[in-house]
């Protein structure tokens, strides 16, 4: 199941999927956020209204089928270079450190999306 048309779009659901691990978006991991997204979409005249929009398509789905989902998604996009990829899971650092302690669940969401990332590049490969 592929649900996102551009990278940037999925990217965003990526950095969604990541503050939501613990359960909910802190303010800070929003804020962090919105930070990236003016270089995720430069031209977007409301970066906060489109990330709601976008939290409220995330917070709509099946949690079961998110890890699927991330992987055909990653695979659709399999034109774009790995390290771009690997970028934006470095990213997800910047978010799960946003609210000053990173948990448990943040860490296994983050080895979660690294494993994947990992197929996707294996599929290519």
């Amino acid at each position: 199941m592929v649900i996102h048309k551009t990278f940037a779009d999925f990217v965003l659901f990526l950095y969604l999927h990541m503050a939501y691990a613990h359960g909910g978006l802190h303010h800070s991991e929003k804020d962090v956020i919105l930070g990236k997204m003016l270089k995720l979409f430069p031209d977007e005249t409301n970066p906060l209204k489109k990330l709601e929009e976008a939290e409220k398509e995330y917070v709509g789905l099946d949690s079961k089928k998110l890890p699927g989902l991330i992987l055909d998604t990653f695979r659709q996009f399999k034109d774009v270079k790995f390290v771009v990829k690997y970028k934006i899971y470095a990213d997800m650092y910047d978010i799960i450190h946003a609210d000053g302690k990173v948990d448990e669940l943040e860490t296994a969401a983050l080895e979660e999306l690294k494993k994947i990332i990992d197929l996707g590049a294996e599929a290519k490969g």
